[in-house]
């Protein structure tokens, strides 16, 4: 089995005329975090979603756990091992808390398309969506549907989906945009919990999270990743600074 969890080898996406990724080349280990940073337009959110299968490579080679998962559509992807947030929140937001949990451990449980269950009798899937639900803080908020919860509780809720159907390889869009430092300190909190043992790509602006989060930092410009390090040598990186702050200032933790 390959040391690394995800390989991204030589990719390029276009969109028309328009070359967005150009080149990326990552290897993430077995239960790395690494954290993508890099300017607005540099293709973060486009990266994911290539390898989310939601987009398909114009070339290049995406592996997962050692194998290419490319024109895999993303619910196989998923199966295979890797599950992913978005910026925006996307849960069921006229479902509790605790019918959001179940809804997303149910395939990982074995029940798939079995119609001829009674949800409230599958124990083993009551059992897991209470776990998470204690792992991400909500317990309390059990029985509240989804849209009613705050901004901070949904992007938690977000997070035990992710987490739910038992992914070794999690992707983080953003997780902690919108929120005050308060929050997004208690959302690192529970980011480095839930994902112990399982490998983090995250992409997030929020400098503090990156460098309290990230075994190594990946700095994407222009499509390209131009650097890729642990975050105190990312800090000092010329190269970084110039590409990533127009050389005017150092990467701050």
């Amino acid at each position: 089995m390959s040391q690394y969890s995800l390989e991204l080898q030589d990719v390029y996406k276009s969109f028309g005329k328009s070359e967005i990724i150009r080149g990326a080349a990552l290897q993430v280990a077995t239960g790395e975090r690494i954290a993508i940073i890099g300017p607005n337009g540099a293709g973060k959110s486009t990266l994911f979603n290539l390898i989310s299968g939601r987009f398909g490579v114009s070339s290049g080679d995406i592996l997962l756990n050692g194998k290419s998962v490319l024109d895999l559509p993303p619910y196989e992807i998923n199966r295979r091992g890797l599950s992913r947030s978005f910026q925006i929140t996307n849960i069921f937001h006229r479902l509790s808390v605790f019918e959001n949990l179940r809804c997303a451990v149910l395939w990982s449980l074995g029940y798939k398309y079995s119609f001829w269950h009674r949800l409230n009798g599958l124990k083993d899937a009551q059992e897991r969506a209470e776990d998470i639900m204690e792992q991400i803080g909500l317990k309390r908020r059990r029985d509240v549907s989804a849209g009613l919860l705050t901004y901070a509780e949904q992007r938690a809720l977000e997070i035990g989906i992710t987490i739910a159907g038992g992914a070794d390889v999690i992707l983080l869009d953003e997780p902690t945009a919108g929120m005050s430092r308060s929050e997004s300190d208690a959302a690192v909190e529970l980011i480095r919990k839930v994902t112990i043992g399982k490998t983090l790509l995250i992409v997030e602006h929020d400098m503090g999270v990156v460098f309290g989060l990230a075994d190594r930092i990946a700095v994407l410009v222009y499509g390209e990743v131009i650097a890729c390090d642990i975050p105190s040598k990312i800090r000092g990186n010329a190269k970084v600074q110039e590409a990533y702050l127009g050389g005017h200032a150092p990467v701050e933790g």
